[in-house]
């Protein structure tokens, strides 16, 4: 028996990450009775915050680009973001340092970044950044077209959308260098191999390797020159607490402390919820903000699990260890986001995604926040984040017994290619976060920070749809659901969940709100 999806139950949402969130705001704002269950006695997921001894750190995700997603998330409730958020525009957007010593800073101008490529590398480098900016911000609207702002899983949604095959269409498939890798287009502009190295980290961004994605993913390199790097004052911890006030605002029940230990069906259609609390809540839909993998595999079970697993595998992308470092004294040559690149990129992305082991000469990320907010250390100090990439967990990873070399490796990194020689002499707090810790703390598959790895240079862009094809009423969001991970692709992808679940309930959704304006 077919069942339509309740108009009076409510729609639960199951984890109150920035995508569980933003799909709560977005439900609840087109007037749906929303209950988020969020397990941890937070509310952000990744997007936690750590306070010890004056320092304030962002524990997750640090830098944010494509504002208008929030706008738009914002707007659904009729508000504006800029009244909630104080987002502070960066450039430079990154301060690269690499194993000769030089240095490069990735500015927001194409034009300006062009002259400072040429006077770095030489003649000619900053036209072949010219090229491949327009080449990225051609797929950067091929995306927004096929790919962005609804329910995808595979090339047949996308080219659904249209419902039509014509020459444009056809241009735009071609365009999409279908085959190609990120790391073969940007040498083919770009062959100078520090500034390649520095264009391949736009797809760090969904933790894979630039060896193995597919070229589509280069749009991020516009996306990000077009549209900015941002951040919030407060830290990005501000953006997962704007977005829990408006769900709140709009009537949504936030319930901390309370997971969801199944999703329990009928017919092959979700009814209910049972919580950790040993509550059964009957529900019209469910939202899942978990890591999809382990959605199916831990939360729904049976033949539906059995038919998702059997159409495609995925694997997990990359994960990470981060250390949070209170400093005495800041660096001053450090800008806000920096990379501290390593010695050989193929060696690097070879350990990690294909051994599968942590590089022996990692690239190092830093945030150093205090430059543009000093609050977030005692006075003339800085809150150093410090990610590197490692691989996601494997059955002989010990992280307590691994933790201390790489944590070596990583500061004589610092030390040897940033300037930072007596970094050990200044750190006076310190945290780590290690995959392990990543893995149990967050739900996430096997450790992976960024959800499923965007491998395959086919079918590596598209991720498991927002709408479940495997059990009606289930939605998904995350970055490990369409449109993937990075947050903005979180939030799109809480927005998408929240508009196809209203859309199948009323048939608004997406066109109601493109009539208002709000696209």
């Amino acid at each position: 028996m077919t069942r339509t999806m309740s108009e009076t139950l409510p729609i639960a949402v199951v984890g109150g990450g920035l995508g569980g969130l933003a799909a709560a705001a977005t439900l609840a704002a087109r007037g749906r009775k929303v209950i988020l269950f969020e397990r941890n006695p937070w509310l952000g997921g990744k997007a936690a915050v750590h306070e010890a001894d004056g320092f304030r750190f962002d524990m997750g995700p640090t830098i944010l680009t494509v504002p208008r997603v929030l706008k738009r998330i914002f707007a659904e409730a009729g508000e504006d973001v800029n009244d909630h958020l104080d987002l502070v525009r960066l450039d430079p957007q990154w301060r690269c340092f690499f194993e000769d010593g030089t240095v490069l800073d990735l500015q927001e101008n194409v034009d300006r970044m062009a002259a400072s490529l040429d006077e770095f590398s030489g003649a000619g480098t900053g036209d072949g950044y010219k090229a491949f900016i327009k080449q990225s911000e051609r797929l950067h609207h091929i995306s927004e077209r096929f790919f962005f702002w609804k329910a995808v899983e595979d090339m047949k949604d996308t080219l659904s959308v249209k419902g039509s095959m014509n020459i444009s269409t056809l241009s735009d498939i071609l365009a999409l260098r279908m085959g190609s890798t990120v790391a073969g287009t940007i040498r083919g502009h770009v062959p100078e191999k520090r500034a390649a190295q520095m264009l391949d980290h736009f797809v760090q961004y969904v933790g894979s390797s630039p060896y193995a994605s597919p070229a589509v993913l280069c749009a991020i390199g516009h996306m990000q020159t077009s549209e900015g790097i941002w951040y919030p004052r407060g830290g990005t911890r501000a953006v997962p607490v704007a977005l829990a006030e408006l769900a709140a605002r709009k009537g949504a029940d936030l319930r901390m402390g309370v997971g969801v230990s199944r999703i329990v069906s009928e017919d092959g259609q979700v009814t209910a919820v049972e919580t950790t609390t040993g509550e059964t809540v009957p529900v019209a839909a469910v939202v899942s903000n978990m890591d999809s993998i382990r959605t199916y595999d831990e939360l729904v079970g049976g033949s539906p699990a059995a038919t998702f697993h059997s159409r495609r595998s995925y694997e997990p992308a990359c994960s990470g260890v981060v250390l949070y470092l209170g400093l005495n004294k800041a660096y001053d040559h450090l800008a806000h986001h920096d990379f501290v690149f390593s010695r050989d990129p193929e060696e690097e992305f070879d350990a990690i995604y294909n051994k599968g082991e942590p590089a022996p000469d990692p690239t190092c990320y830093l945030a150093a926040p205090a430059r543009t907010e000093p609050e977030v250390a005692p006075p003339g100090g800085e809150a150093l984040y410090v990610l590197v990439h490692t691989p996601y967990l494997r059955p002989h990873h010990d992280w307590s017994k691994m933790l201390p070399g790489y944590r070596r490796t990583i500061l004589d990194k610092l030390k040897r290619t940033a300037g930072m020689e007596d970094i050990e002499e200044r750190i006076v707090h310190e945290r780590t976060l290690t995959p392990q810790d990543i893995h149990d703390r967050y739900n996430v598959l096997n450790g992976a920070i960024y959800g499923l790895a965007s491998h395959g240079r086919f079918m590596g862009a598209f991720k498991p749809g927002n709408r479940s094809r495997d059990l009606k009423g289930l939605y998904l969001a995350g970055g490990a659901a369409h449109p993937g991970p990075g947050m903005p692709m979180v939030m799109m992808s809480g927005w998408i969940a929240g508009d196809t679940l209203d859309q199948d309930m009323t048939g608004q959704g997406a066109e109601a709100t493109a009539k208002a304006g709000v696209a």
